[in-house]
């Protein structure tokens, strides 16, 4: 699932005449392009969906986001890292693997 997703504003860099920023989605810190918001400041909210924030949000209205989607466990589920997710689901031989 790919979901839009509230982020706050760390930090503004510029880097190759693109305007970039260090966002926190509820303890989960990734690279946000902000050319579609140019004038997102830091400490401001943003809805955020594939690495692109895309429309200004208002800070209750995000952290009543944020909250819902880490009771759902839907910020796990986008935030994940695969790799590690594949592994913890084992694979066909993963029972033979751990001597079962």
């Amino acid at each position: 699932m790919c979901l839009a997703v509230p982020g706050r504003v760390l930090d503004i860099d510029v880097r190759d005449g693109t305007r970039v920023a260090t966002v926190d989605f509820g303890g989960v810190v990734k690279e946000v392009c902000l050319e579609y918001l140019p004038d997102l400041q830091v400490g401001e909210y943003a809805i955020v969906h594939v690495g692109f924030a895309l429309q200004r949000l208002d800070e209750e209205s995000a952290l009543k986001t944020l909250a819902l989607f880490t009771e759902l466990g839907v910020l796990q589920e986008e935030f994940a890292d695969p790799w590690e997710a594949a592994a913890g689901q084992g694979g066909p031989y993963a029972d033979e693997e751990a001597g079962k």
